[in-house]
């Protein structure tokens, strides 16, 4: 056999290996299978784990997952700090969202920002999405997986300040999950202040979409044709 053709199927056989990440994730997805179908039939017996665990082979060779390189790992003192944070800002914002729930002279001011990002990992990319959404009054609504940008939907923010402050909690939490789970590329850019901010000029944050960072006021009429030709509310 030649060298050119023995370093061909060399080069096939690496770019067909799956990723570490992927060895990880499948038997994973599995079990999470596993569990769903027992939760479906709402008791457990020896027999429907055995066929959830049939399913979750058959629908994982049937639809496999994509290779997930998994870079990063677990540091527990940053974990631990990023978890007591989380648990504060989830009560924070649930005091906020009931006193919101209880007004009744005026309804909740809405806004959708923009809120660039440092890892370009798909994977941190999503749990930092999951994470912010789990937060009350937030939620993803969009994720440019290009520029990193991560949009969200808030309820309460009534002027550019609090979009301001809302960015950089937004950011923050990037942050800590990246000292505690991140890769080590991740955690340089961190320690380099790779955090890229929105440009002024640019309404949409950086992607694209809807004016990004502009609170949205909710009692504020519809404009409608004046008699002069003009606009008026």
């Amino acid at each position: 056999m030649s060298p050119v053709r023995r370093i061909g199927r060399l080069g096939r056989r690496l770019v067909r290996r799956p990723a570490a990440g992927s060895r990880i994730l499948q038997p994973v997805a599995v079990l999470w299978l596993v569990v769903l179908w027992v939760l479906l039939w709402g008791r457990v017996t020896p027999g429907l784990v055995v066929t959830g665990l049939l399913v979750g082979l058959l629908s994982i060779a049937m639809f496999p997952l994509p290779p997930l390189a998994i870079e990063g790992r677990v540091r527990p003192l940053s974990a631990l700090r990023f978890g007591a944070r989380f648990a504060y800002d989830v009560v924070r914002a649930s005091v906020q969202v009931a006193t919101l729930a209880f007004r009744r002279d005026q309804e909740a001011p809405t806004a959708v920002i923009g809120v660039p990002l440092i890892t370009h990992s798909d994977l941190m990319l999503t749990v930092v999405a999951e994470v912010l959404s789990l937060v009350p009054g937030s939620l993803v609504v969009e994720i440019d997986r290009h520029d990193a940008i991560v949009y969200l939907h808030l309820i309460g923010v009534r002027d550019r300040d609090d979009v301001e402050l809302e960015r950089r909690r937004a950011q923050e939490t990037e942050a800590r999950m990246i000292r505690a789970f991140g890769s080590p590329a991740d955690r340089h850019a961190l320690a380099e202040g790779g955090r890229r901010d929105v440009r002024p000029h640019d309404p949409t944050g950086g992607g694209r979409g809807a004016p990004v960072g502009i609170p949205v006021p909710a009692d504020v009429p519809p404009a409608r044709p004046a008699p002069d030709g003009g606009t008026t509310r």
